[in-house]
């Protein structure tokens, strides 16, 4: 009988432990769409743990925002992730929060050469 994995062993990728402010989406039984201010707990290419005020369901779909400016494509940068569709895969209460456990319905890119090496500056130590 094979031992069930535990979550940490089930993700494909680690997850960074920041702090960030987002914008969660959703919409009810009925379509009506709601809007959160939230806050992502930690994030990894595959999902996301948020802590959320409103209650959502176990397999809720949303969109989840990171507020920023807008950054093309130009000086050597490629375009980054601001909106992610993630769905609920797990879903935890506390006495101020919900915590949502979220995978994304595409990993984020983890190319490591998110900056050009053309437009880098080398920097160089102090002799």
């Amino acid at each position: 009988m094979p031992r069930r994995l535990s979550k940490k062993e089930q993700r494909k990728w680690a997850r960074l432990q920041l702090a960030i402010p987002v914008f969660i989406r959703a919409h009810d039984g009925n379509g009506k769409e709601s809007l959160e201010f939230a806050t992502a707990i930690n994030i990894g290419a595959g999902g996301a743990l948020v802590a959320v005020r409103r209650s959502l369901p176990e397999s809720a779909v949303v969109s989840v925002e990171i507020p920023s400016a807008p950054l093309g494509s130009t000086h050597g940068l490629k375009t980054s992730a601001r909106i992610m569709l993630a769905k609920a895969v797990w879903v935890a209460h506390t006495d101020e929060h919900h915590l949502l456990g979220l995978k994304f319905a595409r990993p984020l890119n983890t190319d490591t050469e998110a900056i050009s090496s053309k437009h880098l500056r080398k920097v160089r130590a102090p002799v």
